[in-house]
């Protein structure tokens, strides 16, 4: 047996630590997270004196024709379907825009609007850099008869129906605890210049979950592509933005045009972080999972029971998938559930 080069295992241990430090960095900002708001306007203790516009929302969410994208809307628009007539939902419509540039085998199951993708090898494998170009493509072309928009993603699942969050000209969106234009100034600076004014102007989000007045999304999703392809091209950007480097760009692109949104904490919950439901509106499926058996969470280490959508890259998870141990969060269990009621329900689950 060949011996193992020191300089290997001197590798192989700092490459451990600094994923160990970026996961413990992560759930210390998760849990203890909190922003100072410098607008009143959007103080996360003034969310309940903003009702909703009481006018209906299109549904729209951008999606690829891979496998693992196409199990995932089909839950989505499960869901979709379930909660749009419930009590307490505005929502409108429902459109897949799917930029693959060709149909693929989902157009009869889901409301489909198929747009091009960027030009080959612009978007540098960073695939999420055709969503604003998708935006614009949409906008463009196809017939919306909603004065608002919902911007979604795949791995959403509507857990409570969502009433119409925007007022008037003042969308909503939900704040992320790691988009910080002010950590960024230098390179903020470069795409939204002082003049402008300042960096709290810039609102803590993606472009997703966002309810938006069509006309504002109009005005904003050009340069939204615009500062997202520039973003990406250059080199000190795109390594401090890496895979929000589009969320920023949106971020941006809405301040570019003086769009301060409504900063709603109940839009939208993520497991395991978030443990309660509640009345949050939107269940977001991107942290994996990752429990034993007693019903503790393993962070960085994959669970003796684990529910994570990246195991399911080429192809559906099966059916019926094993709940969770007791003492999980209600919210991964109220996952597992959810995602069972839809694979259960949805014909030819398997057939992808």
């Amino acid at each position: 047996m060949k011996r193992v080069s020191p300089l290997f295992l001197v590798l192989l241990v700092l490459g451990f630590f600094f994923a160990t430090y970026n996961l413990l960095t992560m759930i210390i900002h998760y849990k203890t997270s909190s922003e100072e708001w410098d607008d009143p306007f959007l103080l996360p203790g003034n969310l309940n004196e903003f009702g909703g516009s009481k006018s209906k929302y299109h549904v729209a969410l951008t999606a690829t024709d891979a496998l693992y994208s196409q199990w995932q809307c089909r839950i989505m628009y499960y869901w979709y379907k379930k909660v749009k007539d419930m009590p307490g939902s505005e929502m409108g419509g429902f459109t897949r825009i799917l930029h693959s540039g060709k149909s693929d085998s989902l157009m009869e199951e889901i409301p489909t609007f198929v747009v091009d993708p960027l030009p080959e090898g612009l978007d540098r494998g960073y695939v999420v850099l055709n969503r604003p170009w998708a935006f614009v493509q949409w906008l463009e072309k196809a017939t919306i008869d909603e004065e608002y928009i919902l911007m979604a993603e795949p791995d959403h699942i509507f857990v409570n129906p969502l009433p119409n969050l925007a007022r008037g000209q003042y969308p909503a969106g939900f704040p992320f605890f790691y988009i910080k234009p002010s950590e960024h100034e230098t390179i903020i600076r470069k795409y939204y210049p002082e003049e402008k004014g300042p960096l709290v102007n810039i609102d803590p989000i993606g472009n997703s979950p966002v309810i938006i007045r069509k006309s504002e999304l109009e005005k904003i999703s050009p340069t939204w592509m615009n500062i997202s392809l520039m973003m990406k091209d250059d080199p000190a950007t795109d390594q401090a933005f890496g895979w929000v480097l589009e969320m920023y760009a949106y971020a941006v692109a809405s301040a570019l045009h003086d769009v301060r949104h409504i900063l709603r904490e109940d839009f939208m919950l993520q497991p395991p972080w978030d443990g309660v439901v509640g009345k949050k509106f939107i269940l977001h499926y991107t942290y994996g999972c990752d429990f034993n058996l007693k019903g503790e969470f393993t962070p960085g280490k994959i669970g003796e029971w684990r529910f994570d959508k990246r195991s399911h890259i080429s192809g559906p998870p099966p059916r019926n998938l094993s709940l969770p141990p007791p003492g999980v969060p209600e919210s991964v269990v109220r996952l597992v559930q959810m995602v069972n009621e839809a694979t259960a329900n949805i014909p030819n689950w398997d057939a992808l």
